[in-house]
């Protein structure tokens, strides 16, 4: 179990006691791995963004040596040209099942490590781990296309290394928030990086105003909310595009759809939308959000991945870390915890520099 005092900001009527926090957070610990790593759950797969996600959500719970391990495995894994691998099995290194590099999960590194940076304001972390952001996102920015928007992955160089210039607007929405990220940190530590801020002017340029220059999508929820979450897009035209698909992937008192048409749900799709909703100032609806989910919540803390509401079953039969640490995020958003309220209300973060397009 967590530390008395550590979770009360995870504290959320209807949704977390004390009692429950502790439990979820004593959850993702379990899955936790001595190296660092944070599978899926054990015996299944690591990737490094939901490895990062969830080291977040333990940031969030004060659990921050946890937190710092989980960020020692990725400098420890790093690939000689800045990138990881998408996929290994149980965490475990040796045993890469996906050797796909795909540039959402390698730029996420530097969300949590901006994030854990301000949860602690430990500067020696800062320090050792600016290499690795900025090797990180330096692989990522090789994979940018003329027109702003980030390739989604490079195969792996066993079958030739090529960029896959394709673009997927949830991934390139998620870069978006780590290349502001990045730059933050960069900030703080007085190194200016003005090839990433047009960089990511350019992207958030693509995002907003340029849906053609992305793959469609447009049936998975996620392309729905991320260009709000990761920052591209708020104010009005945010709530707008809330309100255009709030009836197609919200369903009242289960959650929300994961893809259409499935009649399927999923938490780590809800808790992302909450988050999406209270960065826009909308915490009773974030709030209504995260209070559907409670369904999918085990005994053991944990939560499962998703709910066939049609025929009333799980599925699939897993509770996974990053649904956990979702979660987290989102109550410890509502709950106001600095530090993520900073890295998802974004209102701090640098926003890049427009293209000329724009200027």
């Amino acid at each position: 179990m967590t530390s008395p005092g550590r979770t009360e900001h995870l504290v959320l009527p209807g949704v977390l006691t004390a009692e429950q926090a502790d439990l979820t957070v004593a959850g993702i610990l379990a899955e936790q791995r001595e190296d660092g790593a944070i599978p899926w759950f054990r015996g299944h797969h690591l990737d490094p963004w939901d490895h990062t996600e969830a080291a977040m959500a333990l940031d969030a719970a004060g659990q921050h040596e946890a937190a710092e391990r989980a960020y020692q495995w990725l400098a420890a894994h790093q690939n000689d040209d800045g990138s990881w691998y998408a996929a290994y099995q149980d965490g475990d290194a040796a045993r890469v099942t996906d050797r796909g590099r795909e540039s959402n999960f390698c730029a996420y590194v530097a969300v949590g490590v901006w994030h854990h940076y301000l949860a602690t304001g430990d500067d020696g972390f800062a320090d050792r781990m600016w290499p690795v952001v900025y090797a990180a996102v330096e692989f990522v920015l090789r994979l940018q296309q003329p027109g702003g928007e980030i390739g989604w992955k490079r195969e792996p160089a066993e079958e030739g290394g090529a960029v896959v210039r394709d673009a997927l607007l949830t991934g390139s929405s998620s870069v978006y928030q780590a290349l502001r990220c990045a730059l933050a940190l960069a900030e703080a530590r007085e190194e200016p990086q003005p090839d990433w801020e047009l960089a990511a002017g350019a992207l958030g340029h693509a995002i907003r105003s340029h849906p053609e220059r992305f793959l469609d999508k447009s049936r998975y929820s996620m392309d729905w909310y991320y260009p709000v979450l990761g920052g591209a897009i708020r104010g009005t035209a945010a709530k707008e595009r809330i309100e255009e698909g709030w009836d197609r992937f919200v369903v009242p008192e289960w959650g929300v759809r994961c893809v259409l048409p499935n009649n399927w749900v999923t938490g780590g799709e809800s808790c992302e939308l909450a988050l999406t909703l209270w960065a826009m100032g909308e915490s009773d609806r974030a709030l209504e959000i995260i209070r559907s989910i409670r369904h999918l919540r085990a005994e053991d803390g944990l939560y499962w991945t998703g709910y066939v509401f049609d025929d009333r079953a799980l599925w699939p039969e897993e509770r996974t870390s990053w649904t956990a640490g979702s979660l987290l995020l989102a109550v410890a958003a509502l709950g106001g915890d600095e530090a993520t309220t900073e890295v998802f209300g974004g209102t701090r973060l640098p926003t890049g520099l427009a293209p000329d397009c724009c200027r």
